[in-house]
């Protein structure tokens, strides 16, 4: 038989600690650094994030997220036999967050990396591990997305503190005989590295450079529209699909009117957009499979329904998959 592959599971966990726009202010003015409910709003769309305690990792967010799409699947954790992990805040230096989730998981012996691309990780993990089960090298996967990006936050720098969340998603992805995974596109520009990154790395015990997120806003939200729009319009075309059989359109959840522009230029009502941005803030590679796993147990999303997920993130990475869930 040909083999395809399909999601059969989906997980999210989000750290218990919720902070709105208001708490945030608040702990931000006792640094001197002036903010407020109605500024962030208006330039982001976010409302609350979640940030995870001191003690937690990115591997204790993608457990949770893990067993939840695990059980969704109606499967048990010794079937799986792939793990992806995308992130960007992995728990150390080596080994990969995808052993350590292997470990906690409880399994042993199969296959388990981490793939970083920042906000376009989960879409990358997602193209891998299609390509993977396609090939035969492996028939359940599970791909998730874990971020503590509060670790890199830079609470003097009211521009980019306020974007960020910290949370993880999870999807299993199982061989099929009919199409899931209708067609992905995925590209990167290394040209546009100094516009959004954490120029910091470790060496001697210590961090040399800054180990604190910066950002361009501005030349990063320019780039995000259009390649956006282009890897969404290239994947349709792979497809053999068109705009209008889109039933829900998940992009990475960075900010609403970047969002809401995309959806646009793809002539998709925003009835049709998964929003969870406000509430759960920016969560990089953890934000797509966040909000697919929500749309998902709210009854939104349904079994046969297409879906567009699309993500851009440092790099400059982006790409798009689209699904039929």
């Amino acid at each position: 038989m040909t083999r395809y592959s399909r999601i059969t599971g989906t997980g999210s966990y989000l750290p218990p600690r919720r902070l709105t726009n208001a708490a945030l202010a608040a702990e931000l003015a006792g640094k001197g650094v002036e903010t407020s409910d109605e500024w962030i709003v208006e330039r982001t769309g976010i409302k609350a994030r979640h940030f995870a305690a001191p003690e937690v990792a990115s591997s204790d967010l993608g457990l949770e997220a893990a067993r939840r799409a695990i059980e969704a699947a109606g499967l048990q954790v010794t079937d799986i036999d792939l793990i992806i992990v995308a992130t960007s805040t992995p728990d150390m230096v080596f080994p990969s967050v995808a052993c350590i989730l292997q470990h906690k998981l409880g399994i042993a012996g199969c296959p388990a990396f981490d793939i970083q691309a920042v906000c376009s990780g989960f879409v990358y993990a997602l193209t891998v591990a299609d390509a993977m089960i396609k090939s035969g090298a492996a028939n359940k996967a599970l791909v998730v997305g874990a971020e503590v990006f509060s670790r890199l936050l830079d609470f003097s720098d009211r521009t980019t503190c306020v974007l960020f969340g910290d949370g993880a998603g999870a999807v299993v992805l199982e061989v099929s005989e009919t199409a899931g995974l209708l067609a992905s596109d995925l590209h990167a520009d290394g040209k546009h590295t100094g516009i959004l990154c954490v120029p910091g790395n470790v060496s001697g015990g210590q961090v040399l450079g800054s180990a604190l997120l910066e950002m361009d806003g501005q030349a990063v939200f320019k780039l995000a529209v259009g390649v956006l729009e282009s890897a969404a319009r290239t994947t349709l075309a792979k497809a053999g699909l068109h705009e209008s059989d889109i039933d829900w359109l998940i992009p990475h959840q960075a900010n609403l009117r970047i969002m809401h522009s995309t959806a646009k230029k793809l002539k998709l009502p925003l009835e049709k957009l998964i929003v969870t941005v406000d509430q759960h803030g920016n969560t990089s590679a953890a934000s797509i499979p966040l909000a697919l796993d929500t749309a998902v147990r709210s009854g939104k999303i349904e079994r046969g329904d297409i879906l567009m997920l699309e993500g851009v993130g440092g790099g400059f990475t982006w790409g798009a998959v689209l699904l039929k869930y």
